[in-house]
Parts: structure tokens; C-alpha cells; sequence
């Protein structure tokens, strides 16, 4: 089992930035993807942004590149979503999400059922 802690969301104002966290526990990591999916009220959940354990790629949803940052730290077994640039339409939940990889390289799966763990989700609120 994996479990996903989420933290660092929050309210802010059309233009500002907030950085979310997700640290992972419960067993001993070797291939995985972490990612991060949104879902706002009456809509379905969508995908964010998404990085594996190894190598430099990094994948977004169009709306949110150039805006968001998706980083990791595998020491820490942590995934960090920058978001800069906020508007009112990212308002959201913001979900982490694990999955395990069988592969480095290629298109990183974007459906929620690809990802196997998810966390609590972090309310991220932008006012205008």
C-alpha cells in the first residue's frame, strides 16, 4: 500500500501562487509515476501535471504549461506542484495521484483509473 499526504493548499488572489506537496509512504519505491489531477464542482476529475521517478520529463495538461511546475524529490519520496499565475478556473480540489510505471520513457498514462493511490486532496481556492 501507498499512502499520499497532501498538503499546502489554500485560498490566494487572481495572479498569485501556491506550491503543493505530496509525500508518499508505506513501502519501498523503485519504478512510479506521481502526478497531480484536479476536480471542481460538478466537473470530472482532469489532469494536471505528472513525473516519474527518473529522468527529466514532465507532463501538463496545455491550459497549465507555463504556469505550473511540477517537481520531485526522490529522497524524500515527495512530488511539489508549483502554481503560478492563478485564475479563478483553477479553483479546484487537487488530488495526488501514484501509479506504478513499468517503463521510463514514453507518454505518461493521463486517466484517473491509470493511477492506482490516490490522496486526500488539497482545496485550492482563487478569488478575483
Amino acid at each position: 500500500q501507498v499512502q499520499l499526504v497532501e498538503s499546502g493548499g489554500g485560498l490566494v488572489q487572481t495572479g498569485g501562487s501556491l506550491r503543493l506537496s505530496c509525500a508518499a509512504s508505506g513501502r519501498t519505491f523503485s519504478s512510479y509515476a506521481m502526478g497531480w489531477f484536479r476536480q471542481a464542482p460538478g466537473k470530472e476529475r482532469e489532469f494536471v501535471s505528472a513525473i516519474r521517478w527518473t529522468g527529466s520529463s514532465t507532463f501538463y495538461t496545455d491550459s497549465m504549461k507555463g504556469r505550473f511546475t511540477i517537481s520531485r524529490d526522490n529522497a524524500k519520496n515527495t512530488v511539489y506542484l508549483q502554481m503560478n499565475s492563478l485564475k479563478p478556473e483553477d479553483t479546484a480540489v487537487y488530488y495526488c495521484a501514484f501509479r506504478d510505471e513499468t517503463t521510463a520513457w514514453g507518454p505518461i498514462p493521463r486517466g484517473p483509473s491509470e493511477y492506482h493511490y490516490w490522496g486526500q486532496g488539497t482545496q485550492v481556492t482563487v478569488s478575483s
